[in-house]
């Protein structure tokens, strides 16, 4: 199947991070000694009541421990989204995971340039026999495609300390009933192993394709209200020993 150069929205990661460091209203949730910082936005902020537009999600997790120590692996992570905003896996091409695993980045974009969907940054500690954790952050391209026959968006990371590796991270994108009506989950354990433990992980999902979008939404106004804050996001934090949760408010007008 040829692939076509198609148009893509997604802004660089130091944006990604000066828009989540303006977001107010990130919550931090604590249990024990491990702390877990959710952030997240919606882009843009004025939307229609009915029917959809173009936009962009940005969530973004660190992960840290109390007292100096490590924190415990993360197994698995659900983000939950508003019902409002909806998916559309069909508007962009699929990748498969032995398109792009293991591979650098630039052999992922080779690949499965067309079906980039996102970015984002990562950061972990490597364990090692007999030594200290050793940091390592890199890179985080989103692709789009299927994971054991769900829709899902393929982050496919790479990093080039304390050696050069790459793993993809499937989020598997299911739906369901409710307020939080897309639900996007990742096991990481199943990824990570024992070789180490993610510390952050940041994603930002939009991409247009002539006039049809990977991600839209609507305004959850009320109808005769012009706006009105909203339940964007809900994350789940899967420890094994405990389980942390955090929810995201934000804000919307009606266009």
């Amino acid at each position: 199947m040829s692939r076509r150069r198609l148009r893509v929205i997604v802004p660089t990661a130091l944006a990604l991070f000066a828009a989540l460091a303006a977001v107010a209203a990130g919550e931090v949730v604590q249990k024990g000694n491990v702390r877990v910082s959710f952030e997240g936005q919606l882009t843009p902020k004025t939307l229609p009541r009915s029917g959809e537009a173009p936009v962009h999600v940005s969530v973004g997790a660190k992960i840290s421990a109390l007292k100096e120590s490590d924190p415990p692996k993360l197994k698995r992570i659900s983000i939950a989204i508003n019902s409002g905003g909806r998916f559309s896996p069909s508007v962009v091409p699929l990748c498969t995971i032995r398109e792009i695993q293991p591979s650098t980045t630039a052999d992922a974009l080779e690949a499965c340039g067309d079906s980039l969907v996102g970015t984002g940054q990562f950061s972990a500690k490597v364990l090692y026999p007999q030594q200290a954790a050793f940091p390592s952050v890199g890179k985080l391209y989103a692709f789009n495609g299927r994971y054991q026959g769900h829709p899902a968006i393929l982050a496919h990371v790479y990093g080039t300390k304390p050696v050069p590796s790459s793993f993809t991270l499937p989020f598997v994108i299911t739906e369901r009933k409710g307020q939080l009506g897309t639900v996007l989950t990742a096991a990481l354990a199943e990824v990570t192993g024992k070789a180490g433990y993610i510390t952050g992980l940041s994603l930002n999902l939009g991409r247009t394709v002539g006039k049809r979008s990977y991600l839209s939404a609507s305004c959850p106004a009320p109808k005769g209200i012009g706006g009105g804050a909203f339940t964007f996001a809900k994350a789940r934090f899967d420890f094994g020993s405990r389980t942390l949760s955090s929810t995201l408010t934000r804000s919307c007008k009606v266009r």
